[in-house]
């Protein structure tokens, strides 16, 4: 059962990955500045009060976070809510071996990383190598996957093409002929990939940095 403190740790911790103080995620969504402020977690007679469904649903929509990466900032507020999960670097990621044709982690070669438990029993950890996804992701930076999570324009997404091709781009369009990707460095090219080509895309759900 979610408490009262975890709903309110989460969006404190939307804001700020987002760069925002809860009164600027409250005013970016259209709410009262006020909205998300910690005086007005409890009634002046020490009742708690807790969010909208709207509110949330509005500062989910402001930011372009999904349900399952707020569902990760929830987890994070309980205690003992984390397990393993798969880790692969992501240069490794593009060999053999590592996932089934549906995107799923598979096989041995993989390392294990603490993280708080997500709504995706199959979420794995790919680490960063290389520049090529800065500035938004930088060498070493952890990102976790998720196979389940639906997938939208603007997402930050990991795909495999069928020839073994591992990238992490932003999805910009998808048709049923073409999959149109945006390159999270400025300094690549943007890629548009035949729809047949891809064996996968998974949302990128959450990342350390």
């Amino acid at each position: 059962m979610l408490s009262h403190a975890q709903v309110w740790s989460a969006i404190d911790n939307l804001a700020q990955k987002y760069g925002m103080t809860p009164s600027g995620l409250a005013r970016k969504a259209g709410l009262d500045a006020t909205t998300f402020n910690k005086s007005k977690r409890q009634t002046p007679d020490g009742r708690q009060r807790w969010p909208s469904t709207e509110s949330i649903a509005k500062i989910l929509e402001a930011t372009g976070a999904g349900v399952d990466e707020f569902m990760v900032f929830l987890s994070k507020g309980h205690e003992g809510a984390k397990r393993t999960i798969p880790l692969i670097g992501m240069a490794q990621a593009g060999a053999g071996g590592f996932f089934d044709d549906g995107g799923f982690p598979t096989g041995a070669g993989w390392d294990e990383v603490a993280f708080p438990d997500t709504p995706d029993p199959n979420a794995y950890a790919l680490e960063i190598s290389g520049d090529s996804m800065l500035p938004l992701y930088r060498d070493g930076d952890v990102i976790i996957v998720s196979p389940h999570a639906s997938v939208r324009r603007g997402d930050r997404v990991v795909v495999k093409t069928l020839e073994g091709e591992v990238l992490a781009k932003e999805l910009k369009r998808r048709t049923e002929n073409v999959v149109e990707l945006k390159s999270l460095n400025p300094d690549h090219d943007d890629r548009n990939l035949p729809a047949d080509k891809i064996a996968w895309m998974a949302r990128i759900i959450w990342s350390s940095q």
